[in-house]
């Protein structure tokens, strides 16, 4: 059975509660979920910009939306009082690098705090019984290595983000160790993925937005750090591998909980000299302006995870290559550009991705 048939048959009339649904990410989430059939409740805070994912493909008429903060926890216990999740997908985060450095305790609140709330309010929630919850590759304690991080691996963070995403990961095995583990009723995951890129995002200093932003103003792309290697990423894969773990922690939970990853194929491994290059040969123009700064913040270097154990156990592989996730990305947006329906160019992102994984 494809993973197109398992999900739409698992979460057609499921009630799924998604934190940070007005994200990046999350709107992705959100819209394929209520394309399958799902009922879906948002929790977040309202979208930035009127051109974000999620006010391009009016989220708001699609799901229900509730625009509160993650650490009120109030709030955010009535919403689950309220509306009696069966699944939970936690993506709520403040999910930037180098502004952790800005406001490292935002960062931490929100990453660590905000997280507690949820795993609080799902401890105390008996309607729920599978809980995806999203932290990052950046939790492991980055080694410089030249081979993937397993799951088992050390987790930690120089940065402020990296430090409070490892941290988030603790408060989740001590949860689970504690409370979840003990309930037969309940599976739990945490995720790990890549550098995900895809239509839709506008967020200010990651490279994708930044790449556009620039050349839709006939303006070079400007890089720091050109010989960086990161496991670029489709948005669709990593929220295959989450929708997948989903049903999975839902049906065995004892089998399923834990730890996984979802990552690209070594061969999506690039530099970030080169994604910007291969975003300039689809667009059609533009030029590359590297300006090193020698007081730049730490970032990692040499980045990737190790798949094997989502390959093995979920049956889940990563279905676009570099070239193909760069050409869906960028036409996306140029699509959006030239004045196309934004829903379409998502849907047709969704279908075709689906399509190649029957």
């Amino acid at each position: 059975m494809g993973i197109n048939t398992i999900l739409k048959e698992f979460y057609k009339g499921k009630t799924v509660l998604l934190t940070g649904a007005t994200g990046f990410k999350g709107s992705w989430l959100a819209y394929w979920l209520t394309e399958m059939g799902a009922k879906v409740i948002g929790y977040s805070l309202p979208p930035l910009t009127g051109e974000d994912h999620f006010n391009l493909l009016h989220l708001n008429d699609k799901i229900t939306h509730i625009e509160a903060d993650i650490l009120d926890l109030k709030k955010l216990q009535e919403v689950f009082d309220a509306h009696q999740p069966e699944i939970v997908f936690h993506l709520a985060a403040q999910a930037l690098v180098r502004f952790s450095y800005d406001d490292p305790k935002l960062t931490f609140d929100t990453n660590v705090a905000g997280s507690v709330n949820v795993l609080e309010a799902i401890r105390v929630t008996k309607s729920v019984k599978s809980m995806v919850y999203v932290t990052s590759d950046k939790a492991y304690k980055n080694k410089e290595w030249t081979w993937g991080y397993r799951e088992n691996d050390e987790l930690g963070g120089h940065d402020p983000y990296s430090a409070s995403k490892a941290a988030a990961e603790i408060l989740f095995s001590s949860y689970n160790d504690s409370f979840f583990s003990k309930n037969d009723s309940i599976g739990v995951g945490t995720v790990r993925a890549g550098n995900v890129i895809g239509g839709g995002d506008w967020a200010l200093d990651r490279i994708i937005p930044d790449c556009i932003k620039s050349l839709r103003i006939n303006n070079p792309i400007v890089i720091r750090n050109p010989h960086a290697t990161r496991p670029w990423q489709h948005v669709l894969e990593p929220l295959s591998g989450y929708l997948l773990l989903g049903v999975r922690l839902y049906e065995d939970p004892k089998k399923y909980s834990g730890a996984w990853n979802f990552g690209p194929s070594i061969k999506s491994i690039k530099t970030v000299k080169e994604l910007a290059d291969k975003v300039i040969s689809v667009f059609g123009k533009g030029e590359v302006d590297v300006q090193y700064d020698k007081n730049a913040n730490h970032e990692a270097s040499i980045l990737h995870l190790n798949c094997d154990k989502s390959n093995t156990k979920l049956s889940w592989y990563p279905t676009w290559g570099f070239d193909a996730t760069i050409e869906r990305t960028v036409n996306w947006y140029i699509g959006h550009l030239n004045g196309e329906n934004p829903e379409n160019l998502t849907v047709s992102d969704i279908n075709e991705f689906l399509k190649e994984n029957k």
